[in-house]
């Protein structure tokens, strides 16, 4: 898995390499928090909209082909980013990267799901949420200190180097996906609707969006409050705040636990991880907001560990059209959760930001309750009509049970 991981790892550094220098940026083009706050939020819409693109193109060119060319198409915007006149070019930039995202980060989900679920089971998934949490320290805490160090400009310039290095890793050494993962002839309208009403996939993706809702705009706007008093941090400090990240390495412990427990289980208490971190996040006490970002990581990176693998259960086939469901919500929560929380805290200050978080935690809470899941959807073959379900004789469920005991111990 390792090119996959670099890749994977490369593309979550770039999305979310503004993040951590919003009040550098407001400063440096005379912005406001919420709009220095559109620069993460751009990229994430662009993503949102790309995903319709890439996750199709995959099921028809393959995975890998996708996640190379992703890959390789980031590079030149990457680099150009560093070089914005102003902050309306930067922007136009930012959708770019954005558009590019979508080949690697909303292809991972099938890829994995394809290529290295059968051998390594649920821990796969957390393996990829393990390198994103990577990819995003480096994106944060890096381009922090070396904008400290240098200038926001040398800092990003130098993230080109990351997928610039991970294309030429995954052209060498990235395996292909099984072929019969995926869908090689045209999808009809009614096959689409049913896959994107499939009630499982809907409620993966409102407890993921929400979660990263929440986690994004806590994020963005942190560095402000501790900016200011009583906390009064310098911007070294503040983007060393981003070292909470590695409590989302948690990634697959959570894919083992939802692997025994269900998806849905560990959604829910992913969530209410984040629940509680965000409300310690109030107090005015430095250790106890510490703490309270850790538990918003923690419960972040679970949950949504535990929600891609509902988006993979979801659909046994056409899995680049339900990723793309998922990720399209998922990110264009993430567009809002990047500037609507920057609002709030304009007005109503860090509480504010608290209640609207809540807010997503709880909406998310409801989906995974109320939506019961449904079988996972399976084409019939073609040309056999659907034969009716009959109930399994008793040595039938017996075998069946037996034989899912020996999948999960695996």
């Amino acid at each position: 898995m390792r090119p996959f991981l670099v890749a994977a790892a490369a593309m979550f550094a770039v999305m979310y390499s503004t993040q951590a220098i919003l009040p550098e940026l407001g400063r440096e083009f005379r912005v406001s928090p919420s709009q220095a706050g559109l620069s993460i939020s751009v990229v994430i819409g662009a993503l949102a909209a790309g995903a319709w693109f890439w996750g199709p193109l995959s099921d028809r060119i393959g995975r890998r082909a996708s996640l190379v060319l992703a890959s390789g198409a980031i590079v030149v915007p990457t680099l150009l980013v560093a070089l914005a006149p102003s902050f309306g070019v930067l922007l136009a930039l930012r959708v770019v990267q954005g558009l590019c995202m979508p080949g690697l980060i909303t292809v991972g989900v099938p890829y994995v799901t394809e290529a290295y679920a059968p051998s390594l089971g649920p821990r796969a998934m957390g393996y990829y949420i393990a390198a994103l949490v990577a990819g995003g320290l480096v994106g944060r805490v890096g381009v922090a200190l070396l904008t400290a160090a240098t200038s926001w400009r040398v800092a990003l310039g130098l993230l080109t180097l990351l997928p610039l290095a991970s294309t030429l890793l995954m052209r060498r050494g990235l395996p292909p996906e099984p072929a019969e993962g995926r869908r090689t002839t045209p999808l009809s309208p009614r096959e689409a609707v049913r896959v994107l009403r499939n009630p499982m996939l809907l409620a993966a993706a409102v407890a993921g969006s929400a979660l990263f809702f929440a986690f994004l705009g806590t994020f963005s706007y942190i560095d402000f409050r501790l900016q200011l008093p009583p906390f009064s941090l310098s911007p070294t400090i503040t983007g060393l705040v981003y070292c909470v990240w590695v409590m989302g390495a948690a990634g697959p412990a959570a894919g083992r636990l939802a692997g025994r427990r269900g998806w849905r289980a560990v959604a829910l208490g992913g969530l209410g991880v984040a629940a509680t971190g965000v409300g310690l996040s109030l107090a005015d006490v430095l250790p106890l907001v510490l703490v309270g970002l850790a538990l918003v990581t923690l419960g972040n990176f679970s949950g949504v560990t535990a929600a891609q693998l509902g988006v993979a259960e979801s659909s046994a086939s056409d899995r680049g059209l339900a990723s793309a469901l998922y990720f399209s919500a998922y990110y264009l929560a993430g567009a809002l959760g990047g500037y609507l929380p920057g609002l709030a805290f304009e007005a109503w200050e860090w509480p504010g930001v608290v209640l609207l978080a809540l807010g997503a935690y709880a909406l998310g809470a409801l989906a995974v309750l109320v939506v019961r899941p449904a079988e996972p959807v399976r084409p019939e073959p073609a040309g056999h009509p659907a034969r009716p379900r009959t109930k399994p004789s008793s040595t039938s469920s017996a075998t069946a049970t037996s034989a899912g005991a020996t999948d999960s111990s695996g």
